[in-house]
């Protein structure tokens, strides 16, 4: 299992970052390669699914996820998400908190992953993609022009 931990501060108040990081379509547009499709439709809540899918040429590798803990931040209190992986190559789960803080908010982003049929030894180099990978996301998303503004 491979563990990423990823904290950032946003000038974005709680519900806009909340609103920015949960927009799963929009994650597959920061990540290398993948295309995401929410496959329930909105709201988004317990129950949500949506696949990532990751291409290199013919090849293919889904992600396939469930929206199993929903909590939206809510004056001060902070906004929790739990996402489980339910495929048959990557399993895990990933956790998206967004607190309300001076200033803006504080987010941390939490994952575990585990790749099926690759050894241990594969793990720090892994952890160390996910990192950068979903790091820059999360980066991308927070700093990203709000459509409604443009």
């Amino acid at each position: 299992m491979t563990g990423v931990r990823i904290e950032r501060q946003s000038s974005l108040s709680a519900d806009e970052a909340w609103r920015r990081l949960t927009d799963w379509a929009r994650h597959g547009q920061r990540l290398p390669l993948t295309t995401v499709m929410v496959r329930t439709p909105p709201p988004t809540g317990v129950g949500t699914v949506f696949v990532a899918r990751t291409r290199l040429g013919r090849l293919h590798l889904d992600d396939p996820m469930r929206v199993v803990r929903w909590r939206p931040p809510h004056g001060e209190l902070p906004g929790y998400c739990r996402v489980e992986k339910q495929g048959p190559l990557i399993t895990g789960w990933a956790e998206i908190e967004v607190s309300p803080c001076r200033g803006g908010s504080s987010i941390l982003w939490r994952e575990e992953i585990e790749l099926r049929r690759v050894p241990r030894w594969f793990a720090p180099l892994s952890r160390a993609v996910g990192r950068l990978v979903f790091g820059r996301v999360v980066t991308g998303l927070l700093a990203e022009e709000d459509p409604a503004k443009a």
